[in-house]
């Protein structure tokens, strides 16, 4: 029942109108993390409660995730990125909306290099993104995993002059999930 709470916005996102024959793939524990890289300090955080969901028939996508779900191995850091920079209370979710760009039969088994063209959400700014990945599909399973960079100021997120060294204006972000045949 849980995963359906989680997945059932995520089907909205994708759009409502599925006949019988598509065939859908989807998760509640994706892994999302992030890394931003400064000569003066390395943060990193991970979330482990990405929900995704793929129709392999039409290669619409949706990922959706809660910010505050993210864990860093510095509590501090977790406060200051909910409160001062994401603002998780006013914007407690992030998401992708697109479609994957290549002619590819997601419902036969095989490994799949894909990009994605869709809209990303976070921090209640709205942007194109273009993203890169693999698939890798066995039936009744889908392995997903994809790299993008985020720009800081692309999303208006402030980041104070005091810190402004310590953190990257560019961030990694990766995610590895696996997703059921639903």
């Amino acid at each position: 029942m849980k995963i359906l709470k989680f997945l059932i916005p995520i089907y909205f996102l994708i759009g409502t109108g599925y006949s019988f024959s598509q065939t859908l793939f989807g998760t509640s524990v994706g892994e999302v993390s992030f890394y931003s890289d400064t000569p003066l300090e390395a943060i990193e955080a991970v979330n482990k409660k990405s929900g995704c969901i793929i129709n392999a028939t039409s290669g619409e996508l949706a990922v959706q995730l809660r910010v505050t779900d993210f864990n860093f191995p510095n509590k501090l850091m977790q406060e200051h990125f909910n409160e001062n920079y994401l603002e998780s209370e006013k914007y407690p979710t992030a998401s992708f909306k697109g479609k994957i760009k290549e002619e590819v039969d997601l419902t036969k088994s095989g490994n799949h290099a894909v990009t994605a063209e869709g809209t990303m959400t976070m921090h209640g700014v709205s942007k194109p993104m273009v993203v890169k990945g693999t698939i890798n599909t066995s039936g009744s399973e889908m392995k997903l995993d994809f790299k993008f960079q985020v720009k800081t100021e692309e999303f208006q997120i402030e980041v104070p002059s005091l810190v402004v060294t310590k953190i990257a204006e560019v961030i990694d972000v990766t995610g590895k999930m696996i997703l059921v045949k639903k």
